[in-house]
């Protein structure tokens, strides 16, 4: 076992430009598969694992745990943690077994099938929308915000009149900025609130949706059911998932194809090769800044060589690990006839996004339904004059131009 360069960097993880990666991100990982750094935010340094296989032994090591940094005060991004303490997301096994088992059932194979007719309609009532008012429009407010939202809402029950507002308080407790901490904490509250109402509601007059799903889900043999509390948190963590990777993925995957006209005409000839385009697209578009949620060694681990010891802070890096030249050759070059192999973009192990089907379904609706529906679509602006989101962990235009 070797010991670290001891040198730790400071990184802001703060690059937002266009949808190149991060040149801090590609030169850390160039350094080494296991980085020592430091976060904007926490109190302490934290190992930065950037390798496929460093990241994939650490999500899946039970020797690397989520649930221990409740209540500390751990390395991150943003000034107020975004996960709930009760959250799915900083659960370890059996708990988050017992969770995840639930959640899983609302994201069956099956399901997500049965729930496509509902996207295509939410996309069809956008496109028509956009179709009627006439051109120049901007996709972001027309398409990406929307049809996640209304999609996970739509899939949740959750009555029309509140949408709008749920999705102000999920923007709010994405923010990165120093003094937006109140705010989000007020933000996170408010949806927890929104939720523990909702649930009991569905338990007793259950109807066909996730919430309900998930309220009257059948419960192992010597498992407890889920309370109504940990239904709610399940409830927040959805509807967040829910409009972070969908709503930039759609907006990055159409501005990379509308600045990227070989790749669009043959997706628009054939859009039959739209699924598999689609990993390559979501392997290749750092779709987050930096970081998410770390783990803490609970004993003493060697990770690609490296000694990290019981109580370190880890952070992996997904986005790093989707550009492994080991595991995915010339990386940085968007390939959509790659050879398949898996990503990390939904994050891996323990934690992976139980919602990745629902995302794919999306993200295959609104795509192929645009380039269908506007086979001349073009960016109605010039690519160095769009506006690109730097307030929060999220990397997407803030607007995209589009005419036809």
């Amino acid at each position: 076992m070797s010991f670290h360069d001891p040198t730790v960097l400071d990184c802001p993880f703060d690059f937002a430009h266009a949808l190149e990666f991060d040149p801090s991100l590609a030169s850390l990982a160039q350094r080494g598969p296991v980085s020592r750094i430091r976060l904007p935010y926490g109190e302490a340094e934290a190992w930065l694992v950037t390798s496929f296989a460093g990241v994939r032994q650490v999500t899946c090591d039970p020797r690397f745990s989520r649930a221990a940094i409740i209540g500390r005060d751990y390395p991150r991004m943003t000034p107020e943690p975004i996960v709930s303490p009760e959250s799915i997301n900083v659960t370890d096994p059996p708990h988050v077994t017992r969770l995840r088992h639930v959640a899983a059932q609302a994201f069956t194979r099956e399901r997500v099938t049965g729930m496509r007719p509902a996207v295509d309609r939410v996309v069809a009532g956008l496109l028509t929308a956009m179709a009627e008012a006439g051109p120049p429009a901007d996709l972001v407010t027309r398409l990406s915000v929307p049809l996640p939202h209304l999609t996970i809402c739509e899939l949740l029950g959750v009555p029309e009149a509140d949408r709008e507002q749920l999705r102000a308080y999920t923007m709010r407790l994405l923010a990165t900025s120093p003094d937006a901490q109140q705010d989000a904490a007020e933000a996170k509250a408010c949806l927890r609130t929104y939720f523990a109402e909702l649930v009991p509601a569905r338990r007793k007059t259950p109807g066909e949706d996730l919430l309900s799903a998930m309220a009257t889900a059948p419960v192992p043999s010597g498992e407890e059911p889920l309370s109504d509390d940990e239904l709610a948190v399940l409830a927040v963590t959805l509807i967040l998932s829910g409009n972070d990777t969908a709503t930039c993925q759609i907006s990055n995957i159409i501005y990379l194809l509308l600045i990227r006209s070989e790749e669009r005409a043959a997706l628009v000839r054939d859009p039959d090769r739209f699924p598999g385009a689609l990993e390559e697209l979501l392997r290749f578009i750092p779709f987050r800044k930096g970081v998410g949620i770390p783990r803490i060694a609970l004993e003493d681990v060697e990770v690609e060589g490296t000694a990290i010891s019981a109580g370190d802070y880890v952070h992996v890096s997904y986005l790093a690990a989707n550009r492994d030249p080991s595991v995915f050759p010339d990386p940085h070059t968007l390939d959509l006839e790659r050879p398949a192999h898996p990503h990390m973009t939904f994050g891996w192990g323990g934690h992976h996004c139980l919602a990745a089907p629902l995302a794919r379904a999306e993200l295959e609706s609104a795509v192929t339904g645009l380039l269908t529906r506007f086979p001349h679509l073009r960016l109605d602006s010039d690519p160095d004059d769009i506006r690109w989101d730097t307030d929060t962990i999220r990397r997407f235009p803030l607007s995209l131009p589009v005419t036809w």
